[in-house]
């Protein structure tokens, strides 16, 4: 009796968040980015999630428990890479193309990281879930341009500026909102890469 009392709490649970359909919690990912996008991440709440996905507040906590763990949630469900399936031949158009690619995005990625930065120094969790999503695909991505690079004779294994190629590249695309004001665009990322990435590994 005692097993299955304690048994049944998690039994209703699970019935309960087995309810919400996969297109369903999609939206509420949707939403809460988006709020923390236009709205920075203090502003929003569960309440104002719920509000305007049009469901009850309790839906969403019954789900998640707290704001940090939904938020990581959403990052992780929508999480995909974003400097990938490139490969032009050459080490130097890999990087071009790379820098096009990360421009496409770099306006609703840059506004997610930036509206999440003061939270993650705060929650463990959260800042995974934020490298995961922002940080580490794309790192791997660009690591496998150089391995090609290298494999293919076009800069040594053992060139210093290698290992500074995903900084430059995605730290470019934080920082310039930041000192400029301006979002980090596909010329602008392009003629980085022509004028201190590829001078800087000796290609032209």
């Amino acid at each position: 009796m005692t097993s299955q009392a304690a048994d049944a709490p998690d039994t209703v649970a699970a019935s309960r968040r087995s309810k919400i359909t996969p297109e369903r919690e999609r939206e509420f990912f949707d939403a809460v980015l988006e709020q923390i996008r236009r709205c920075g991440y203090e502003a929003v709440t569960m309440e104002g999630v719920a509000a305007s996905t049009r469901c009850s507040k309790s839906t969403l906590y019954r789900q998640w428990k707290t704001k940090p763990q939904f938020v990581a949630a959403a990052l992780r469900a929508t999480r995909c890479v974003r400097i990938s399936g490139i490969d032009t031949g050459s080490f130097a158009g890999d990087l071009r193309a790379a820098a096009q690619a990360a421009a496409e995005w770099s306006r609703r990625d840059s506004a997610l990281f930036q509206a999440l930065g003061p939270a993650v120094m705060q929650d463990r969790e959260l800042a995974q879930a934020l490298r995961e999503t922002l940080v580490e695909p794309e790192v791997r991505a660009l690591q496998e341009i150089v391995r090609r690079g290298v494999a293919r004779g076009e800069v040594p294994a053992g060139h210093p500026a290698l290992e500074y190629i995903p900084a430059q590249l995605l730290g470019l695309l934080r920082l310039r909102p930041i000192l400029e004001g301006r979002h980090a665009d596909e010329e602008y990322l392009t003629r980085f890469v022509d004028a201190v990435m590829l001078p800087g590994l000796g290609l032209t």
